[in-house]
């Protein structure tokens, strides 16, 4: 059995090797497919004057410092360098924007099924859950609309995001750790000489079980610093997001990004874990291309 700390790391490393087995059962079958953890890929994946690869491989390093949870006052630092596996099919997608299916695309709407990741925390490492069950390597699946709204400021495009999707705790032999919805609207802007640009804002709403992960105090692990308290399903956090990302070269990227989380009138705002009203996480990082489809993607 893998020690505690390393159960994160190894659990990390299953999630990064699901998106390449999804693209390669993709090309199997010859078909024409998070929160919060991929890199994007080598330039947008809406930009129809520019058709992309049908498939690229490469690999990525990321360092990230962010909020050990939305409202802790504690952080958490880490580093990541894996390979990675892009596939821009009809339905099966494995991209910057996660791995899954497609399951419909018009002009203006689309609706997928896929998954996203978020690092864990060890309560060790955070005075406010000292003594308590760690927080794993969370794992998110369920469906996704995306709304497709048009041009915004700059020529630049505007879309709305509603994923409902499932919370599984990768550390924890895949324990359902409750639900959660998160509407986003984002702004997305394709510059000159190799520049992109994304904004967002949302909200991030999780229901009694994936809240009492985050908030709830059980009695056995109550101190009289930190009262037993039991969580309530509803607003986890608000989120404002932003990232940008340069070609140095036709085969090399660069990305930056950065999110405020407050949880200023949230659901559970008097949880004794609550230590930060706010918090921001960012990241660096750099993602190379070493070999691409001569065949260019559909869309």
């Amino acid at each position: 059995m893998l020690p505690t700390h390393l159960k994160s790391r190894a659990s990390l490393l299953l999630l990064a090797c699901l998106t390449p087995v999804l693209a390669l059962a993709q090309l199997a079958t010859q078909t024409p497919a998070v929160s919060q953890t991929t890199a994007p890929a080598k330039s947008s994946d809406n930009d129809q004057a520019n058709p992309l690869p049908l498939w690229e491989i490469g690999a990525f390093g990321i360092a990230v410092s962010q909020q050990a949870y939305p409202g802790s006052s504690e952080r958490v630092n880490r580093g990541l360098a894996l390979p990675v596996f892009v596939y821009r099919g009809e339905y099966l997608r494995a991209d910057r924007g996660g791995a899954g299916l497609r399951a419909i695309k018009t002009p203006t709407f689309e609706v997928d099924i896929g998954f996203a990741g978020a690092f864990g925390s060890r309560s060790d490492s955070s005075e406010a859950r000292r003594g308590m069950p760690e927080l794993g390597t969370l794992v998110q699946f369920g469906p996704r609309l995306k709304w497709h709204l048009g041009k915004g400021p700059g020529n630049g495009l505007l879309r709305a995001e509603l994923p409902v999707r499932g919370v599984f705790d990768l550390s924890d032999h895949f324990a359902q750790k409750g639900a959660a919805l998160e509407p986003e609207l984002i702004f997305e802007r394709q510059a000159k000489a190799g520049w992109n640009y994304s904004t967002s804002i949302g909200v991030v709403l999780g229901d009694q079980k994936l809240n009492q992960t985050f908030y709830g105090v059980a009695p056995l692990n109550a101190t009289a610093l930190r009262p037993a308290y039991t969580a309530t399903g509803g607003l986890t956090t608000w989120r404002l997001a932003a990232s940008m990302s340069h070609a140095m070269t036709t085969d090399l990227r660069v990305f930056a990004f950065t999110r405020l989380d407050n949880v200023s009138g949230s659901a559970n705002a008097s949880s004794p874990l609550i230590k930060s009203k706010s918090g921001l996480s960012f990241g660096l990082g750099v993602i190379y291309s070493w070999k691409q489809s001569e065949r260019m993607a559909a869309n």
